[in-house]
């Protein structure tokens, strides 16, 4: 299987079914990305993968989509590609086990810009809210988000009006790295209005992230779909202005649900744009937070904010998903076998049995007499 034939598979997959698809996801990590695309044309599948691609399963067209992609300056990025944000959508995985219903990993997504997608989002923040905001709500999402980029934190939003676009461009005045996550194609010019911002993000060293195929529209449906990948992307969330019910509160119930740091800001009692933001503190939701630096110890990883920059990567930042899957289930000072790795990573035995050798070459592992452990100096 070469690079490129893997790549058109997943392009393929991608455009077959409205994602999330669980059922389609489930499929391709039990069979990889290019046998499954060739079964799913034949419609060789279970009948849920069959009943999510019948519509589309025909719709070949990854020639024009890598085309269209082209002449937007964007790529498709793969698990199987280095710059994976394999560490941030684990959660999704691990969610799913817990019975998430939305915590489906994409198959792919396709990027516009220079920044390399997993070094972004191994630290970054969510800034998030509404979009009908107020001055208060701008201003203190452009104040965040300045703060966060001048500290090397990454700042990802959704590209939208209102607090997204004060988000993203409050972390290009620092001439930070910020990234927008679309709820259409990276080349749909949505919003119209934000199609100036969605360049700047690009020439910033940015980027622009969807994994809907080129071409695709906008809709409400895609939007609350895009946000677990918002939530998934980054270490957490901070709400800045939310009504009752918004989108921003979708992302923060999300993150939640994903074991992510949900924050909050709180604004006057008056305020319609706050009521979201006091309900999340009141029910304990998310943790009110009022500057940078509360941010910044709230998420906690990220440790002191001078030192953000300096923090060295982990070792298992190369591992793919399956392998970081793989990886984590095994143990340091207990020999597990084959079986119950992949019991304990949800991953098929016949790809455990050919993940665990690799692991070892790469000193993950170690072949112990009843089975592998992890090296206790590969964490």
């Amino acid at each position: 299987m070469s690079a490129d034939e893997l790549r058109q598979a997943r392009a393929y997959l991608l455009r077959v079914a409205e994602p999330p698809a669980p059922s389609l996801v489930a499929f391709v990590a039990a069979h990889g990305p290019v046998e499954a695309a060739g079964r799913v044309r034949r419609g060789d599948c279970p009948p849920e993968v069959l009943k999510a691609t019948e519509a589309r399963r025909e719709y070949d067209l990854v020639a024009q989509d890598f085309a269209r992609a082209a002449a937007a300056d964007a790529r498709l990025v793969v698990p199987e590609d280095d710059e994976w944000p394999a560490w941030p959508l684990l959660a999704l995985d691990l969610a799913a086990r817990r019975g998430v219903a939305e915590a489906v990993p994409p198959l792919a997504l396709w990027v516009a810009g220079d920044a390399a997608l997993g070094d972004a989002a191994d630290r970054a923040v969510a800034v998030v809210g509404a979009r009908a905001a107020t001055e208060y709500g701008e201003h203190h999402a452009a104040e965040f988000a300045y703060g966060l980029a001048s500290r090397r934190v990454p700042v990802f939003s959704g590209a939208a009006y209102g607090i997204d676009g004060a988000a993203h461009r409050g972390a290009l005045a620092a001439d930070g790295v910020t990234v927008a996550v679309l709820g259409c194609a990276v080349d749909a010019g949505y919003p119209a209005g934000h199609v100036g911002l969605l360049k700047r993000i690009v020439r910033s060293g940015g980027a622009v992230v969807s994994e809907y195929p080129p071409g695709t529209p906008p809709a409400r449906h895609r939007f609350l779909v895009r946000n677990r990948l918002i939530a998934a992307l980054t270490e957490g969330t901070l709400v800045v202005e939310a009504g009752r019910r918004s989108g921003a509160r979708n992302t923060a119930g999300t993150a939640g649900a994903l074991g992510k740091v949900v924050m909050a800001l709180p604004g006057p009692v008056s305020s319609g744009m706050s009521v979201g933001c006091h309900d999340l503190i009141r029910d304990a939701r998310a943790t009110l937070v009022s500057t940078v630096d509360q941010v910044l110890e709230t998420v906690g990883r990220f440790g002191a904010a001078e030192d953000v920059a300096a923090r060295p990567k982990r070792p298992t930042d190369r591992l793919g998903p399956e392998a970081l899957r793989a990886y984590e289930a095994l143990a340091v000072r207990a020999d597990r076998s084959d079986a119950e790795i992949a019991a304990e990573s949800g991953i098929p035995l016949r790809r455990v049995r050919a993940l665990l050798p690799a692991l070892e070459i790469d000193g993950f592992a170690v072949r112990g007499e009843a089975g592998w452990r992890r090296r206790r100096d590969s964490a």
